[in-house]
């Protein structure tokens, strides 16, 4: 592993947590201050905004496009604009504790795909970080555990299209050599259109409201331009840590991104918080401490021709984004996903 490439990953993982932040501190403000709750269109628009950011950059020549299998990429897309689109109904048909543990469960199940159908293996140290990682996130995060029979089944789904679809971003960027940015400016536009054409229905679902009768004031205009300006950055960092990295590290990376917005609640926002939070957010940050550890050592071992290999698997939120206090408001700002 190279210094440049080091510096590479840093860098792609900064630019993904700034981002992720700033743009849960954009979407809370809108969300829960300015009375725009409809998540899963402004999702369809984020994309639409990438997409033609992207054209402009390809035109001025800032990356050269390169050409993917059209029914790959159409598939790709419509996976991924899927799992958004069930992560928001996951997240509106379940208690905040429910939809937490399952975007817990992504990170399980990615790992255990990978390990049947990717024949990738996982030392016990990884296995390890990443138990105590849940487990500080959990005792964070998750406060109850309300269950129903169609959240269940459209939290299943979440689970399964989220997994396969951060599979995918990492597995076609490897094997077709594409950067991240060529990917994303190939299947935005579809990922764009499935929430485009779904999310006034979805968000109407979720809310009892429609988008297209919203009283758009200047304000929140305003805050859905700059939340769309910085999903920019949000979808393409998303892509870049998948490439980069492995799709395990995207979501504990996702998790770090929960106990900066929890601890953002706090300080900034006098949210409620109490020893259990600290508690969790503590173990969860030695959770992650650990992970990075054994990562880079077993990525030394690989570099130096050691069999066994690294976790290279990430969210969307994919994704959705944050996981506050346990309010009306902060569950639709979580709606917005990962990966916007």
């Amino acid at each position: 592993m190279t210094a440049g490439f080091q510096l590479g990953v840093i860098g792609s993982l900064t630019l993904s947590v700034a981002s992720s932040v700033a743009i849960v501190i954009c979407n809370k403000a809108l969300i829960s201050t300015l009375g725009f709750p409809f998540a899963t269109t402004l999702t369809s628009w984020h994309l639409m905004v990438t997409f033609c950011t992207l054209h402009v950059a390809q035109r001025l020549r800032f990356f050269e496009p390169k050409a993917i299998d059209g029914q790959t990429v159409v598939l790709f897309g419509l996976l991924n604009g899927t799992s958004i689109g069930l992560l928001n109904l996951s997240l509106g048909f379940n208690s905040i504790g429910f939809y937490q543990m399952t975007k817990l469960a992504i990170i399980p199940f990615t790992v255990l795909l990978e390990t049947i159908f990717l024949k990738k293996r996982f030392s016990e140290t990884i296995k390890f970080s990443l138990l105590v990682l849940l487990l500080g996130v959990g005792i964070a995060s998750v406060t109850d555990l309300k269950l129903n029979c169609l959240g269940s089944v459209l939290s299943g789904l979440a689970i399964a299209t989220t997994c396969v679809g951060q599979i995918l971003t990492n597995t076609i960027q490897r094997k077709l050599k594409v950067s991240s940015t060529q990917l994303l400016y190939q299947s935005a536009p579809y990922q764009a259109a499935i929430l485009f054409s779904t999310g006034p229905f979805v968000d109407h679902l979720l809310t009892g409201r429609s988008v297209f009768a919203h009283k758009y004031t200047f304000p929140v205009v305003g805050f859905i331009i700059l939340s769309c300006l910085i999903a920019v950055s949000v979808n393409f960092s998303t892509f870049l840590v998948i490439g980069t990295t492995s799709p395990v590290t995207y979501q504990v990376l996702g998790h770090l991104k929960t106990c900066l917005v929890l601890s953002f609640g706090y300080t900034l926002l006098h949210d409620p918080f109490n020893a259990r939070n600290i508690l969790g957010i503590l173990v969860a940050i030695f959770g992650m401490a650990l992970y990075s550890v054994f990562s880079v050592r077993e990525g030394k071992k690989k570099t130096a021709g050691d069999a066994l290999p690294v976790s290279q698997m990430p969210d969307k939120e994919t994704e959705p984004l944050v996981a506050t206090k346990d309010n009306s408001d902060t569950k639709k700002a979580n709606g917005v996903a990962h990966d916007c």
